[in-house]
């Protein structure tokens, strides 16, 4: 008799069974074999939450199969998931296949390589109900919300809405931005930049002004145009004189190896990823992935983590690759302390996400990866292996400048020492220092003026958010956890409470009104605080530290109380959600056509409905002509809700790109450019043949 191993995905199946060899069948479950029900809640409130757990439709066969193998085999291992997900999935299968939950039974590959399963292989335990309960008690959370609070929005809102518990709070961040945003005045503000040499250099310099005497740089501002002419004219021609100047070596660490968010913000801010298609290209990378000369093996630990911690061995094999590639110097042989952004107790049971075999570079793995894949694994590989290497090093000087009764700062860096820097180079939000190199000068030195620049400037609100930038909210607010980001961003882009324009993530009309209801009736839910406390209850379920039934009391007492005080609040109530007035006219009856939103997207619908019931396509149309037949281009948008754009005539063209068409024509061949965002931005010409390009400034 054979021993069966049970894990989640097929591919993850095949790259264990040709570790494990011939002695062991490996099968997978496909994710959840048991869940609530669909058509009702599901769940007991009465009688300690106690929930009614079903086979999920569509599983029988793979139940079936998973029997059948069970009673043939001499042992049963369950080996899915190493976390809250897995271990709930491996409780099912056990209660399915009527195995002992107090057996050792359960395994975990926190890597799917030889050495990953041998070590869970040989390091069984029994089921964690800490970890179950803790992910019973989401499930349940998550259950009520949406069965009790979504017909309370279908009844005063409109039907086929959704409430949860993270993705309104998500959405209620957004909304909150934008109104922040509205309602933000600009105020003037204007800076005056020296451009200066010194006497024995023509390299030109500049420095800005930061403050008069006997003022504090920090109150010292230039409101408007008048103030700034009456200090160039106090200025005037007055020397500018070396007052002071300060060096110093300053040096800048790595980041730490990536975790869950991290790696989706990265994604994101690199190449344009969506949370969930990171996730995907992630999965694949841990599961098992062809690798030239080695066979299907995992190239990454575990990808959801919120712990930066990172195992002796892992370290060792880092210091070795380090000092045989780059050299001793550039090696960190100190134990950094990476500042975790919050605490971390329960997560803690991983790794960071980093390579499992560090001499595998991402150079061995181009022509087996897919793109993703290999975009995923190049910085994953990186930053490991940078956040092992010596800090880069600079020389900093900052030179004060007086001119008359105002002081000029200069400041300029040089690099020492590349370290890590040598290796990764950091996206640009986490990117702190530049080199620049100021002319040797010692105090008393008197320079040159060459030019005096005023600027007029305005402050700005906060940004929009970004996907990446709303993971990062999420995660330093205590929102959700590695595996929510990205199914929550995909939800409330699905239910229309949010769009995206390019990058940027705004709110809809729809989520607008809906959180505006939320925070008058449900304050509790879209409470940032709330949520996140919620979130420090389950990971202390996890911990066995709180009872899962009183965590789910204490939160249903005050939920129950405020869905029956929204009841009496709205009694007669129903919310309008007015339509948005398009200019495109009916061509039937002459009428304004508004803008609906239906099952498939935004559509238009005549305003003169009944009586005329003109419907069509919303059509935006962009600068620019088709590089293939010269019709119009019209903007789209995928089922996934990213921007396109396309010729009018989609089925005799076709002409599609995910690139913005611009006003500027090509000087070769005077077809429409088209602007590929980046690092540096480009306008090319997709005309067939013609390859012009141009840095887009």
């Amino acid at each position: 008799m054979s021993n069966l191993v049970i894990v989640e995905s097929p591919a993850k199946a095949k790259t264990i069974k040709s570790f494990l060899g011939k002695d062991y069948e490996v099968l997978a479950s496909m994710g959840h074999v048991r869940d609530l029900p669909k058509s009702s809640m599901g769940v007991n409130i009465r009688r300690d939450f106690t929930p009614l757990y079903l086979t999920i439709d569509g599983k029988e066969k793979i139940v079936k199969d998973l029997k059948k193998a069970a009673k043939k085999s001499e042992k049963v291992f369950l080996a899915t998931d190493p976390d809250r997900e897995g271990e709930a999935i491996s409780w099912h299968l056990a209660h399915i296949l009527d195995l002992d939950r107090d057996e050792n039974n359960r395994v975990i590959f926190e890597e799917i390589t030889k050495k990953g399963i041998t070590e869970g292989m040989n390091n069984p335990r029994n089921i964690n109900m800490d970890l179950v309960n803790s992910q019973q008690a989401r499930r349940i959370l998550d259950r009520i919300v949406g069965y009790q609070l979504s017909p309370f929005l279908w009844k005063k809102v409109r039907r086929g809405l959704s409430a949860g518990r993270v993705q309104s709070v998500a959405v209620r961040l957004i909304v909150d931005r934008e109104l922040e945003i509205e309602s933000f005045v600009p105020e003037e503000y204007w800076q005056v930049t020296a451009y200066l040499k010194t006497e024995s250099e023509d390299r030109i310099f500049t420095a800005k002004l930061r403050t008069k005497t006997g003022t504090p740089i920090k109150d010292f501002k230039i409101p408007d145009k008048s103030k700034c002419d009456e200090i160039l004219k106090d200025i005037g021609d007055s020397d500018f004189e070396i007052t002071d100047k300060k060096k110093r070596k300053r040096r800048r660490i790595p980041e730490p190896p990536f975790i869950t968010s991290t790696l989706q913000q990265d994604a994101s801010r690199r190449f344009g990823f969506s949370a969930r298609r990171t996730m995907k290209a992630a999965q694949e990378l841990y599961e098992g992935v062809p690798v030239e000369g080695k066979g299907t093996m995992g190239l990454i630990t575990y990808m959801r983590t919120d712990s930066i911690r990172v195992s002796d061995s892992a370290n060792n094999d880092a210091k070795k690759f380090i000092e045989e590639n780059f050299g001793n110097k550039y090696y960190c042989k100190a134990v950094r302390d990476f500042k975790q952004k919050r605490k971390v107790a329960a997560q803690d049971a991983h790794e960071a996400i980093r390579p499992t075999d560090v001499f595998i570079e991402p150079s061995l793995t181009e022509k087996t990866l897919t793109r993703d894949q290999q975009r995923i694994y190049k910085i994953i590989w990186e930053r490991f292996i940078a956040s092992r290497m010596s800090d880069q090093v600079f020389d900093t000087e900052t030179v004060d400048i007086t001119a008359g009764i105002y002081m000029f700062r200069a400041t300029g860096s040089r690099v020492l020492f590349d370290g890590f820097s040598k290796l990764y180079e950091v996206s640009t939000e986490e990117k702190k220092e530049d080199e620049n190199l100021l002319p040797e000068m010692s105090v008393g030195d008197k320079l040159i003026k060459k030019e005096l620049k005023p600027s007029q400037h305005f402050t700005q609100p906060s940004p929009r958010y970004t996907e990446a930038s709303l993971i990062k909210a999420l995660e330093e607010n205590g929102i959700g956890r590695p595996s929510t980001y990205a199914p929550t961003i995909s939800t409330i882009m699905e239910r229309g409470y949010v769009e995206r324009q390019q990058k940027n993530i705004l709110p809809t009309q729809l989520g607008r009104i809906v959180t505006e209801l939320m925070k008058d009736q449900f304050s509790d839910i879209v409470d940032i605080k709330f949520s996140a406390s919620m979130e420090e209850n389950l990971d202390r379920i996890e911990e066995g530290k709180e009872d899962w039934i009183q965590v789910l009391s204490e939160f249903y007492n005050g939920f129950e109380k405020s869905l029956k005080n929204a009841e009496v609040n709205m009694k007669d109530k129903k919310i309008e959600i007015p339509d948005e007035v398009s200019d495109v006219v009916c061509e039937l009856c002459g009428k304004n056509m508004l803008v609906k939103s239906g099952r498939y997207g935004k559509f238009l619908a005549c305003s003169g409905f009944p009586e005329c019931k003109n419907t069509k396509k919303l059509v935006e149309e962009t600068e620019g002509q088709c590089p293939k037949c010269g019709k119009k281009i019209h903007k789209k948008r995928s089922s996934k809700g990213r921007i396109y754009f396309g010729c009018e005539d989609v089925k005799g063209c076709g002409f599609m790109t995910w690139n913005q068409p611009t006003s500027s024509n090509c000087p070769k061949c005077n077809s429409t450019l088209f602007l590929k965002r980046g690092k540096t931005p480009l306008l090319y010409c997709q005309k067939e043949g013609c390859g012009y390009s141009e840095n887009a400034v």
